[in-house]
C-alpha cells in the first residue's frame, strides 16, 4: 500500500503561476498531492506590459492534469480586490475549501530614485504588496469563518514571496525594494492574528533565474555541461511544498532564502549598538561625540556586495 502524500486532500492557490517560480510551485504543490488553482494574468512583458492571456495559466493546469493532478486554471489580476475574491471563490468551489495560498505574483518597473516615476512606483507598490494582502484578506476570511462554524483551529498556509533586495538593497529597485520589505511586515503581521485559527504565514527570499531576474543573474548562466544548476526555479519549489505541509505546524512568522541546496533561517533585527544619554535625553553634541566614532571606521555605504550576498561565484 502506497503512503499519502504530504498534501493529500489539500487545496492550493498559486499567484503568478503560469511562468518561472509560480509554475514550478504549482507543478510541486501538485506533485506533493495538492489540488491547485493556477493563477496567471498572463501578460507577455516583466513590467506588466502587453494583453492578458490565460495562455500560460491553462498550460500549467494541463501539464498538472497530464500528470495524473487536479489543477484548474484562473486569469487574474491580484492586484485588482474583485478578481483576488474571485481567485478565492474558485478555489472553494472548486475543491470544497482553501487549504494553502502561496503569493508570488509580480513585476518589476527598474529606475532610479531620482528617475522613477509615480506611476512606476505605485504600479510595483500594487501588484507586489497590494497583490499579496488582497490574497491574503480573502483567505483568512475564509479560514476565520470555517474556524468559527466549527469552533475549532483549521487548516491554513500561507507562503508570501519577499527577496534579498529587500534585505540588502537593491539600488535600481526602490519600488521594488519597499514592496517586498513590506510583504515581510504584512507576513509577521498576519502570522499572528491567523495562529489562533490553525492558520501559519512565512515569506521566502527565493534565489532563482527567471525573466524576472535576468538581470540580477547576468553572469550566472543556465551551466550546459550538465553541472547542477542551483538557480533553477525547481530547486525553491521544495521549500514551498515543505511550508505548506502538516510538517511545518510549528513555522510560523518566518523568512527564509532559499535556492539550491541552501535553505537560510533570518534573525529578526538585532541591536548592534545602544547608546545612553548622560542627561535625561539627548543633545546633538552629545550624539555627536557618542554615534560619529562608532562609523568612523565603517564604509561609508555599507552593503553587501552582490555576490557576497548571493553566495555565488562567477566562473
Amino acid at each position: 500500500m502506497s503512503q499519502p502524500l504530504p498534501l493529500d486532500g489539500l487545496s492550493a492557490v498559486v499567484t503568478g503561476a503560469g511562468r518561472g517560480l509560480g509554475r514550478a510551485e504549482a507543478l510541486e504543490l501538485a506533485r506533493l498531492g495538492a489540488s491547485v488553482v493556477v493563477n496567471d494574468y498572463g501578460q507577455p512583458g516583466r513590467d506588466g506590459s502587453g494583453e492578458a492571456s490565460a495562455a500560460p495559466a491553462e498550460e500549467v493546469a494541463e501539464e498538472i492534469r497530464a500528470a495524473g493532478g487536479r489543477a484548474v486554471a484562473h486569469l487574474g489580476d491580484v492586484s485588482d480586490h474583485d478578481q483576488a475574491r474571485a481567485l478565492v471563490e474558485l478555489a472553494v468551489s472548486a475543491y470544497g475549501k482553501l487549504d494553502v495560498l502561496v503569493n508570488n505574483a509580480g513585476i518589476l518597473r527598474d529606475r532610479m530614485v531620482f528617475s522613477m516615476t509615480e506611476d512606476e512606483w505605485d504600479s510595483v507598490i500594487r501588484v507586489h504588496l497590494k497583490g499579496h494582502f488582497n490574497t491574503t484578506h480573502f483567505a483568512a476570511s475564509h479560514w476565520r469563518s470555517r474556524s468559527k462554524e466549527s469552533g475549532s483551529p483549521v487548516y491554513g498556509r500561507i507562503v508570501n514571496t519577499s527577496s534579498e533586495a529587500f534585505l540588502a538593497g537593491s539600488a535600481g529597485q526602490p519600488n521594488y525594494a519597499a514592496a517586498k520589505g513590506g510583504i515581510v511586515g504584512l507576513t509577521t503581521s498576519t502570522a499572528l492574528a491567523l495562529a489562533k485559527y490553525g492558520v501559519t504565514a512565512n515569506a521566502i527570499c527565493p534565489r532563482a533565474r527567471t525573466r524576472m531576474t535576468e538581470d540580477v543573474f547576468a553572469g550566472f548562466e543556465e551551466p550546459t555541461d550538465g553541472r547542477f544548476d542551483a538557480l533553477a526555479p525547481e530547486h525553491v519549489s521544495p521549500l514551498v511544498g515543505y511550508l505548506a505541509s502538516p510538517a511545518a505546524a510549528k513555522v510560523n512568522g518566518q523568512l527564509l532564502v532559499v535556492h539550491g541546496g541552501m535553505v537560510a533561517i533570518m534573525e529578526r533585527p538585532r541591536v548592534a549598538a545602544k547608546f545612553d544619554s548622560s542627561k535625561e535625553a539627548f543633545s546633538f553634541d552629545e550624539l555627536d561625540e557618542l554615534i560619529s566614532p562608532y562609523y568612523e571606521d565603517r564604509p561609508v555605504n555599507e552593503t553587501f556586495a552582490a555576490a557576497e550576498v548571493l553566495g555565488l561565484k562567477r566562473d
